[in-house]
């Protein structure tokens, strides 16, 4: 499946930002093997998707310290994006421990996450979880669905100034307005996470909540402090750092992230 086909379908957007509820329900399992037989052994990944009830749900609102951090926060990506369709256990290491979940679901948005090393069946992904930069390795499998997205954003902070480009040709630029001196935009490479169409609030139509977090605030209005690509009223606000973190675009802009597909991979620099 490529997402060149599916950047519309993606975009779509939910009607409310809510949070996901973290369910702890246990999965015993047992074994039982015939008398003078050695017991069946079972991989990793079988053990940890019989426990997954046990694990908190890599979203937004969750904070994993013993994740691994991303090992190359500048560096590109092959474009490879995984889609979650269930819960998927997310391993400290290829076939290690179990620290998370990855749900089918982020901010009532599909899961996408962006691909940053392989080994085997084996993928690193970023997680959308505090601390920034947090990843996981999952196993694709029937859960996981694979494909490709030809579209990067770059956010050059202090030029401010943020770019679109399919397969590498420049698609839009334009002036944005970034984090003001004492509540910076966090840097390094994250992604879109989820787009929501905004009713409560005016300053924005859309949000495209990214899979980072404000390192001054630890919350929004209540929210989980994560930061976003986002429209603004005032256009005086272009060019200038004064956002508590989020980034801040023109109209056209936002028009055209809107419909890039999640899991793209966004630059902070």
């Amino acid at each position: 499946m490529s997402l060149r086909r599916t950047a519309g379908r993606t975009a779509r957007v939910a009607r409310s930002l809510t949070a996901a509820s973290l369910g702890l329900a246990c999965l015993a399992m047992t074994g039982c093997a015939a008398e003078g037989t050695a017991p069946v052994e079972r991989p990793p990944y079988a053990m940890a998707r019989a426990d997954l009830g046990m694990q908190a749900d890599a979203t937004t609102f969750t904070e994993f310290p013993t994740a691994p951090t991303d090992p190359a926060p500048g560096g590109l990506t092959e474009g490879v994006v995984l889609r979650v369709q269930g819960d998927v256990a997310v391993h400290q290491s290829p076939g290690g421990p179990v620290i998370a979940k990855l749900p089918a679901k982020q901010l009532n948005n599909p899961t996408w996450v962006p691909v940053i090393a392989e080994h085997g069946r084996w993928a690193q992904v970023l997680l959308p979880s505090r601390p920034n930069g947090a990843t996981g390795w999952v196993l694709e499998d029937d859960q996981v669905e694979r494909a490709r997205t030809p579209y990067v954003v770059d956010v050059e902070i202090d030029a401010r100034r943020l770019t679109v480009r399919r397969d590498g040709a420049v698609v839009g630029e334009w002036v944005v307005g970034v984090g003001a001196p004492d509540s910076p935009t966090p840097r390094g490479r994250t992604y879109i996470m989820a787009a929501i169409e905004e009713t409560v609030t005016k300053f924005s139509p859309i949000i495209l909540p990214l899979g980072t977090h404000s390192n001054t605030f630890s919350t929004y209005g209540g929210g989980p402090g994560t930061v976003a690509l986002h429209g603004w009223p005032d256009p005086s606000v272009f060019g200038q750092a004064s956002s508590d973190g989020c980034v801040r675009v023109p109209d056209d802009a936002l028009r055209l992230l809107a419909k890039l597909p999640l899991g793209t991979l966004v630059h902070l620099r």
